[in-house]
């Protein structure tokens, strides 16, 4: 039967032509109706025809359909992707970085802790509700693939007001990290086994090992360990950058005992260690690159464009398969064929030392009962303790958009832990304030009617 991908935000060029490349390659997907949404005419023809370059050089029979109507394309979907973004990188990215820097708050990629990550979700959330209340109306027994940062604020808040809706979150920083680490010891990825758990870019490797040519497994950590001491991690390729870019998350290794899963410029300003006033010389020791998401985004623009004329150009384009998960999933439920993915769920007892309710990160068996989480019972206390500090931010968030809640958005900025270890009270106020009022075009009504009132300017 043939299956209907709706893919909101499909103006993300690069990122449909992951997803929907991927889900190409499977016989199942291979006569998808796929639906692509954008808000930008523009990038979602350019979107369009990449897609439909890819079916004709994979000599596959799906059909594309674009849409400037959210609802109109979620029509009878059995699959959501989503993600976009809410204000896009000019204004609203800039200014979460510009209006922290003038009151002392240094960052790296600040879209999903931190005030940045803060600001975001209150962006993003009332746009994934407004999917979810069309998702009940058209589609209410698809499956929501949020791509889609602050995952985890995301996540918590559509458990809490959607749960009837089937969603699922997903990064790819396990499956990233996982062959980031095989470059650093010289070894083959696809002999590694591994098991993570945690919250999203803040789950752990509890288990890393190499299979051996007698079967047995062996444990890598000692390597890695080693390896950072005595610097024998192999070199990336490219070089202008230094030997080894994730000084943060073996420093972090060497203390806590565990590898995260999410890069060390995120990680930087996940804790209070790292980036702090006064003290460059962390930020050079490290390798800390502060506005770094900033950077990214101007590269990105200036790359699509001569990408986007290549493509037009072209009368073939190359289908290479990503790491996602989405397509995966997608041919598991539609086929029946198990799979094993990491996914960001509601904790439900599924990693019983953190909180109800809050978005966690686990292995989840996927086919066609849809996504099965697994319950992780033996993650170390130094680490569900460095998880909590997030969760706080996250957790507040969620409650200022439930419950509609301005007092909760300050509660989370001033137990954020970089921005906590980095700005006093006052000026964490008046930073939030003048942030809330920039973004006021892009935030529910209800915060700027609270604002006033409250008199936080």
């Amino acid at each position: 039967m043939t299956k209907k991908i709706a893919f909101i935000g499909a103006g993300s060029t690069i990122f449909m032509k992951n997803i929907i490349g991927d889900a190409l390659h499977y016989a199942a997907l291979s006569d998808a109706h796929i639906a692509l949404m954008d808000i930008d005419q523009t990038r979602l023809d350019e979107s369009a025809l990449v897609a439909n370059k890819m079916i004709s050089s994979l000599r596959v029979s799906a059909t594309v359909t674009t849409h400037t109507n959210q609802r109109e394309a979620l029509m009878d979907a059995d699959f959501v992707v989503v993600a976009f973004q809410i204000g896009g990188y000019d204004p609203c990215t800039i200014t979460d970085f510009e209006i922290p820097k003038k009151h002392g708050l240094r960052q790296t990629i600040a879209d999903t802790l931190g005030i940045g990550g803060i600001m975001r979700g209150l962006r993003t959330v009332p746009h994934l509700w407004a999917i979810c209340e069309d998702m009940r109306i058209v589609c209410p027994d698809a499956l929501m693939l949020n791509y889609v940062n602050p995952m985890a604020i995301n996540m918590w808040a559509i458990a809490a007001k959607y749960p009837d809706i089937r969603h699922v979150g997903l990064c790819h920083s396990v499956q990233g990290t996982a062959k980031e680490l095989a470059a650093d010891l010289g070894i083959d990825p696809e002999s590694l086994r591994y098991r993570c758990a945690g919250i999203n870019h803040m789950a752990y490797f509890l288990n890393f090992e190499q299979r051996q040519t007698n079967g047995t497994y062996e444990d890598l950590y000692p390597a890695l360990r080693t390896g950072y001491a005595n610097g024998s991690l192999k070199p990336k390729t490219n070089p202008d950058q230094p030997r080894c870019p994730n000084l943060v998350r073996y420093e972090m290794l060497n203390r806590v005992g565990y590898f995260v899963t999410e890069s060390s410029e995120h990680f930087a300003e996940y804790t209070p260690y790292f980036i702090k006033n006064g003290r460059d010389d962390l930020i050079e020791r490290f390798g800390i690159p502060l506005d770094e998401y900033p950077k990214r985004c101007v590269e990105q623009v200036e790359g699509w464009k001569a990408q986007a004329e290549a493509f037009k150009n072209a009368d073939k384009i190359e289908v290479c398969k990503s790491h996602e998960y989405a397509a995966t999933i997608m041919n598991a439920i539609a086929t029946g064929e198990p799979a094993v993915i990491y996914g960001n769920v509601a904790n439900d007892g599924f990693i019983p030392q953190l909180p109800d309710g809050c978005a966690v990160e686990v292995p989840c068996l996927v086919d066609a009962n849809g996504i099965q989480p697994t319950v992780v019972t033996d993650i170390p206390p130094q680490l569900i303790a460095l998880m909590r500090t997030n969760i706080n931010v996250q957790e507040l968030t969620v409650a200022a958009l439930i419950n509609q809640d301005i007092d909760h958005i300050y509660h989370a900025a001033m137990l954020d832990p970089h921005t906590a270890a980095e700005l006093d009270l006052d000026t964490i106020w008046a930073m939030t304030s003048e942030l809330l009022e920039a973004h006021a075009n892009w935030l529910p009504t209800w915060i700027a009617e609270q604002f006033k009132k409250k008199d936080y300017a």
